[in-house]
């Protein structure tokens, strides 16, 4: 063994057979946020350019889209095995960015193409993820998964955190379009590492069942299906959504505030890069030195549990001093217990669930669950302030349901502990002897 993997063992924890799977799903993940992260303060001053009234249009095309999309995914998935259907998918996303790019240098209709720019990364950033942690749940125990998973999430944090260094910096250099490129060497960066990843799968003895890559089979509606008929998994929906309704009325406040009380399109891009800066910098210690022992000391309960309770007292903040500094403050401590510890913990969660479960149901969660939540709070906010209602009023609404997805949190590691358990048991030896 090299000192160099001994010292990721020791450092990590992860068992001498895990440090190669572990190097290259870091990896994989540095690449898809890095490339994703080249892009999003673009995406966050389109948002401005486009209208912030538009935005409600925006996300419910981004919803619209995605509830198109997802049935399509699992179609291919039925029938594609998992390398090919990966590296389709990347490559699909890699000559859209070429298109862009190509669209944008040319001047063809800026506006509209800062709204359709808006839709495609938001659809982008949820599939792209949702398919890397619908690989790595399939490739990693649910053991493996409460070990390794708050470092390879930390690997995205890597990545998160270097992206917006390099719009920065290259936005001196080059015009933005040419960003679209960067990006996609990226996404060519993780093609490499799904490459790998699929080489360690076939080679090692003893993988779990289905991890060798074979299509999932089913109908291209089976995800939603599945949803419906698991009460685990409709936990999951609503854990989702009410993370997502409270994070979108978040930015869309922000965004709003903002646009009125910063004035230039450069001020704005560079505070929207400072804040991924700050996210994606605390995001990564804390997954490195906190989100494993925490979810191996306390449970999984604990990191689910963390954001709802610190939105609840986040959201009874702002209303009552709606200042720009506290929702941008607020904000980044959302964000970072978003990714360092409840993104980590609720993939966790689909560790226990059936192979198809994993792929389509999870997909579509991940994918129509939230940016229906985006949509729907959207349209919702609107219309409560059209009838009278203030924000603070409606930062005050979102505390009880806070809480509730605080109680919700608590139930679904209750559930994954008891379907762990079972699937422990089912493939022990004395229950097969």
């Amino acid at each position: 063994m090299s000192r160099f993997s001994r010292a990721i063992q020791s450092n990590t924890g992860a068992e001498s057979d895990e440090v190669l799977p572990l190097i290259w799903a870091f990896l994989y993940f540095f690449f898809l946020l890095c490339g994703y992260y080249i892009l999003r303060p673009v995406r966050d001053e389109m948002a401005v350019q486009g209208g912030v009234q538009h935005l409600p249009w925006m996300m419910t095309a981004t919803f619209v889209t995605l509830t198109l999309v997802t049935p399509w995914f699992g179609f291919l998935s039925a029938r594609i095995p998992r390398y090919r259907l990966f590296l389709l998918v990347y490559a699909f996303f890699g000559v859209n960015l070429v298109g862009f790019f190509l669209v944008m240098m040319n001047h063809i209709g800026p506006e509209w193409v800062a709204r359709a720019f808006f839709v495609w990364l938001s659809v982008f950033n949820l599939f792209v993820v949702s398919v890397f942690w619908s690989f790595m749940a399939d490739l990693f125990t649910p053991e493996q998964g409460t070990r390794l998973f708050g470092l390879i999430a930390a690997g995205g944090s890597t990545g998160a955190m270097t992206g917006p260094l390099l719009t920065t910096g290259l936005t001196y250099l080059i015009p933005i379009p040419f960003l679209m490129l960067v990006s996609a060497g990226c996404l060519g960066a993780c093609m490499i590492c799904i490459h790998r990843l699929e080489l360690w799968s076939r080679s090692r003895a003893g993988a779990p069942s289905g991890s060798r890559g074979e299509p999932v089979g089913g109908h291209m509606l089976a995800g939603i299906g599945l949803v419906f008929r698991s009460r685990y998994l409709l936990g999951i929906c609503a854990y989702l959504f009410l993370l997502t309704t409270t994070a979108t009325f978040l930015y869309l406040e922000q965004t709003k505030l903002v646009s009125e009380q910063v004035a230039s399109s450069e001020a704005r891009t560079r505070l929207f890069a400072t804040m991924d800066f700050a996210v994606n910098s605390i995001t990564f210690l804390t997954q490195v030195f906190v989100t494993g022992q925490l979810i191996r000391r306390f449970g999984l309960a604990s990191a689910l549990v963390m954001l709802p309770l610190a939105s609840a007292v986040g959201f009874g903040i702002i209303g009552f001093v709606p200042l720009l500094v506290l929702y941008v403050l607020f904000t980044v401590v959302r964000r970072v217990g978003e990714y360092a510890i409840a993104k980590p913990a609720r993939e966790v969660l689909f560790t226990v669930v059936s192979r198809e479960e994993k792929y389509k149901a999870k997909n579509f969660i991940d994918t129509a669950v939230s940016r229906g939540g985006d949509a729907t709070t959207g349209w919702l906010v609107s219309g409560v302030k059209a009838l009278g209602a203030t924000t603070g009023q409606i930062a005050w609404a979102m505390v009880p349901a806070a809480c509730f997805w605080a109680w919700l949190a608590l139930k679904l590691a209750k559930r994954e502990e008891a379907l762990r358990l079972n699937r422990e048991l089912a493939i022990s030896p004395s229950s097969q002897g």
